[in-house]
Formats: C-alpha cells, sequence, structure tokens
C-alpha cells in the first residue's frame, strides 16, 4: 500500500501559479523529490499534503485513509520550512517539545522523547540553550528534530538546506539521507537543486508552471527524459557528472 496517493490534484491561485492535475503514488519509506524551477508549483503540493492548502479538485489518501479534507493537525504529517519556523524567545528543549506539548503528550514523556529526538540529529546537551545562540546548521537539525519528534506518517521537507553555506549543506544532505534510510521515514522533498534531488532521492517528479512532466527514478530523468523541459532542465546535472 502506498504511503501516500495524489489523485489528480488541482490548486491554482488567482494571482496564478499553484498545480495542475498532479497524481502520484509514494510508497513506504520512499524518499520523493519534487523538482523544479521557483515558482512551478512543488510547495504548493508539499503544503496540500500537509493540510496547509485544500485542493480546488482531486484526491488526497494516506495510505487507505482520505485525508483531502482533514485539517494538519489530523495527518500525522510533520514539515520542516525552508526558514525553519523555530520559535526565537524558546530554548531548543521548548521549540522541540511543541508538537508534542499540542499533541497532549504526558509531561513525563515529553522529555525522553525530545533527548531522543536531538540525539538523532546529533545535537545532544543543548536542550537549555536559547535556540537563537545556534548556527544555522543547528538551527536546522533542531526544525528537523521537531518534526521527527511527533513521529510522523510522513515528513516534509520545504527546500530545508537552502539556506546553508556549501559546504554544510553536502554534509548536512548526507546526515539527513542516512537518517531517512535508517528510521525508514517516508520523506516528500521539495528542492529546486537538481544535484540535491539526484543524490537523495529515490524518485523525482519534474514540474514547471503547474503541470508534473516527469516522475521517475534519478537513472530515468536523467538519461530518459520524456519533455524537452526535463530534458534542459537536467542538462547541466547530465554535463556536471560526465565532468563537463
Amino acid at each position: 500500500m502506498s504511503a501516500v496517493r495524489c489523485e489528480a490534484i488541482t490548486k491554482l491561485y488567482p494571482e496564478g501559479g499553484g498545480i495542475r492535475g498532479f497524481s502520484v503514488e509514494i510508497e513506504q519509506g520512499e524518499f520523493f523529490a519534487l523538482l523544479g524551477p521557483s515558482g512551478c508549483g512543488k510547495t504548493t503540493t508539499l503544503r496540500v499534503i500537509a493540510g496547509l492548502e485544500t485542493p480546488d479538485s482531486g484526491a488526497l489518501y494516506f495510505g487507505d485513509r482520505d485525508v483531502t479534507a482533514l485539517p494538519p493537525e489530523k495527518r500525522n504529517a510533520a514539515m520542516v520550512f525552508q526558514s525553519y519556523a523555530l520559535f526565537p524567545h524558546m530554548t531548543v528543549f521548548e521549540n522541540v517539545a511543541f508538537g508534542l506539548r499540542a499533541r497532549k503528550m504526558p509531561k513525563a514523556e515529553i522529555g525522553p522523547r525530545v533527548a531522543e529526538s536531538l540525539g538523532l540529529v546529533q545535537l545532544e546537551g543543548v536542550e537549555k540553550r536559547p535556540v537563537t545562540d545556534l548556527s544555522g546548521g543547528q538551527q536546522q537539525r533542531v526544525a528537523l528534530a521537531r518534526a521527527l519528534a511527533v513521529r510522523p506518517d510522513i515528513l516534509l521537507l520545504d527546500e530545508p538546506l537552502s539556506n546553508l553555506d556549501a559546504e554544510l549543506r553536502y554534509a548536512t544532505r548526507a546526515q539527513l539521507a542516512e537518517l531517512q534510510k535508517r528510521l525508514g521515514l517516508t520523506a516528500v522533498y521539495v528542492t529546486h537543486d537538481q544535484e540535491e534531488a539526484i543524490e537523495l532521492a529515490h524518485r523525482i517528479a519534474v514540474i514547471k508552471d503547474g503541470t508534473c512532466h516527469q516522475i521517475g527514478t534519478p537513472h530515468e530523468i536523467l538519461h530518459d527524459p520524456q519533455t524537452p523541459f526535463v530534458a534542459t532542465f537536467l542538462d547541466r546535472q547530465r554535463k556536471a557528472m560526465r565532468g563537463g
């Protein structure tokens, strides 16, 4: 059974932009990337999956459950935003515990869960520090720990590495890939970075102007493009992999 199934999802905005007729089945434990240029509709798609946007038409399923009209808090999906969306007036502990308290987890269970989640992202011992004292890379990991703490069925990531410098981005990318594989997470990842999508994802949806042009493995996307846009968009990455 698929973890996420989008059936002809359409969400358009009066001012332009959005996604048209997007369909896909994302398998349990799959790392799935939504790839395309800015404004193509990939973040809209992610927000529909999260429940932050309601589709104009189409249906969305988590497993065999229709979640199209469910509010975000009833979907058991967790999102890591591009800006991290941490609470600057809170400590690391309070940030990671936020979702647990919102779900009314017993107080005695919150501390161990926060410690476990920070351990997963290699941030042990920083619970009492103000989140504003941390580096950008550390803040990104706090945001990831907060998402993992609620043990989501689906992990949604909206360009979470784009604010990091190149060296830290590469290192964090490797950590994220290892963590997703180790925990068996189903992850949906938005990026405009072709290299990032190819390195992380089992499959990629290439989107432009609200239309999905192709869904396939990195090898299929690179070596068997189905539309002129996919061929052109991935050409730079193909050349880089060939060394020229």
